[in-house]
């Protein structure tokens, strides 16, 4: 605790709580009502601070850092609209669950509302998107101020780490002047050791987060509900735990039911049994063949983006569907689910195996033909894909996901834009067996700060990581490259077709006239991205055919440009459902 004067005392209080709860990484932006924060935050020696210009981008770089260490990760702003800037950030981490704690400098009661500079109302500016709000208050450091300055950075970890569900905390904090570390003799009056020292190493009030482990008899009634049903999948969508990789394979195997799962449900790829898995499900649920048509789902985490998939599940009249949510979030899109399980992912998929195991007569499951037609119908849409794609002597977006895919290597991570990246990632990267940790920005699902998250993701993760952007996401957010350049692990794939792609695969792209269309959602930005690199300081390689795509992608530039054109994108994303289909229809 910093006892130069109250501001410094009751600010450091908190930090040291924070640190002590297990914050290990902060973003801040610079401003004069955040100094007692910010210098708190950068003094502690447990907390790594990275200084962000841009409030927004700051706060997207608390969300990357969370992303890929699963832990709280902290950003301060000074007042005013400094705090609006990080509204987006706290939307995509409530949505998404991401554990952050968002730190508003502000000015004290007596200067708001009478037109004070830099002061708008601050009070729950975020509205419900938070899983706590505490307008910290103005204390004395004494032993009741530094008591409540501890509590309050306990119990803002413990809300924001899961309690139950990980997400954003606001702790708005006004300060009256000295603003400065300046000494006030008198200013300190607490001598309650508690309150000045805290308790040590470790935290004033430790909240361990609890995970309600499955009930036997649940397990046993589901596990009877499985064996009734040989013509299950497993469904695996957007989870952050590579943990579930294993259990989930397991339980695939005891079932006899394939696993349709996309790159963030962390089982794309990975070295647990990928038997079972399936990767063109896409490709197959376009197709709604009526042999493959499941009875049951069992969905690990979020349901897929594919939106043929959703289709498809959704027009199964009497599908039954039980989903795992141990996060307590809701995620139900299909409003069928007969069952939502809290409790423990990976203890359930593992209970659920034990069982059926033990009550199987055979190795073999009744359910083995239904899994041979499910892979069988998997490998042939794969292979009509990729032999097409490997054949082509030009740049694509899908031929983008299958370079990226080789060029992978254990402990690297990769985040996909949410617009054409994540879908095509899903599409066509490839499985394979290295341990690889795909995130993305899909709670709330915007294309804004994403270079700043990828940044946060490979600061905080040290480890090597790629981002898969468009150029829109990267102009929109390109204040993120500011802090790039300084993060050696970052690699970004910038797919350049100047504009929205995605936007060509909607109906309005054919119920607009082009100028219309081009105007309004097609929208180049006209930014030659090679040179807004090299203003950042970036190295950029832009490769002109696909062996030029791999050798960049095993080289060392920190971007790789890859230009391609929006309506040749649309019509080989056309040629290669048709080649799928035709391949499914014969196999």
């Amino acid at each position: 605790m910093d006892p130069t004067n109250r501001n410094t005392a009751l600010a450091s209080a908190l930090v040291e709580e924070l640190a002590r709860c297990g914050v290990r990484r902060a973003a801040l932006s610079p401003g004069s009502r955040s100094t007692p924060l910010a210098l708190a935050l950068w003094r502690q020696p447990a907390i790594e601070v990275t200084v962000v210009l841009d409030e927004r981008s700051a706060g997207f770089f608390a969300l990357g850092c969370a992303l890929t260490t699963c832990q709280p990760a902290a950003v301060l702003c000074t007042s005013g609209t400094a705090a609006a800037n990080l509204h987006p950030a706290v939307c995509e981490a409530d949505e998404a669950g991401v554990p952050l704690i968002v730190l508003t400098a502000d000015r004290p009661p007596e200067l708001r509302g009478i037109g004070a500079g830099q002061t708008i109302d601050q009070l729950k500016l975020y509205g419900d998107a938070t899983r706590w709000f505490c307008d910290v208050g103005t204390h004395e450091a004494n032993d009741d101020g530094l008591l409540h300055y501890r509590s309050v950075g306990c119990r803002a970890y413990a809300a924001a780490a899961g309690d139950p569900r990980p997400g954003p905390v606001h702790l708005n904090l006004a300060w009256r002047e000295p603003l400065a570390p300046i000494a006030v003799d008198g200013d300190v009056t607490a001598t309650e050791t508690l309150a000045l020292e805290g308790r040590g190493e470790r935290p004033l009030t430790a909240v361990a987060r609890r995970v309600a482990q499955p009930e036997e008899p649940l397990l046993d009634e589901l596990a009877e509900r499985l064996a009734a049903a040989p013509r299950g999948l497993i469904v695996a969508g957007r989870q952050g735990d590579p943990a579930l990789a294993e259990p989930v394979a397991e339980l695939a195997a005891a079932t006899g039911y394939p696993i349709l799962a996309e790159p963030t449900s962390q089982l794309r790829r990975g070295r647990h049994d990928r038997s079972q898995l399936v990767s063109a499900y896409d490709f197959i649920a376009r197709s709604r063949p009526d042999a493959l048509a499941p009875d049951l789902i069992l969905r690990v985490g979020e349901m897929p983006t594919s939106k043929p998939l959703r289709q498809w599940l959704a027009g199964l009249d009497g599908l039954r569907q039980i989903a795992l949510d141990p996060d307590a979030s809701w995620k139900e899109p299909t409003r069928r689910a007969e069952a939502v399980l809290r409790a423990d992912a990976a203890a359930v998929a593992s209970g659920l195996a034990a069982r059926l195991k033990a009550a199987a007569a055979s190795p073999e499951r009744a359910g083995s033909d239904w899994r041979s037609a499910w892979k069988e119908a998997d490998e042939a849409a794969r292979l009509a894909v990729e032999a097409e794609l490997v054949g082509l002597d030009e740049l694509s977006e899908p031929g983008a996901q299958l370079a990226l895919g080789r060029a992978l290597a254990d402990g690297d991570v990769v985040l996909a834009a949410s617009s054409m990246p994540v879908r095509d990632q899903e599409s066509f990267m490839a499985p394979g067996p290295e341990s690889v940790l795909f995130i993305a920005n899909r709670g709330a699902n915007g294309i804004d700060g994403l270079v700043s998250t990828a940044v946060g993701a490979a600061s905080a993760g040290g480890r090597r990581t790629w981002a898969v952007l468009g150029d829109l996401a990267v102009c929109h957010d390109s204040n993120g490259l500011a802090v790039a350049r300084s993060v050696e692990g970052l690699r970004l794939l910038v797919i350049d077709n100047g504009g929205g792609g995605i936007f060509h695969f909607l109906p309005q792209a054919d119920a607009l006239e082009e100028p219309e269309f081009e105007a309004l959602l097609g929208t180049p930005a006209g930014i030659d991205l090679e040179r807004l690199a090299g203003l950042h300081g970036l190295s950029c390689a832009v490769p002109a055919d696909p062996s030029e795509l791999d050798d960049a992608l095993a080289g060392d530039a920190r971007m790789v440009l890859v230009r391609t054109d929006r309506t040749r994108n649309l019509e080989l994303h056309r040629r290669l459902a048709e080649l799928a289909a035709s391949a499914l229809a014969s196999h």
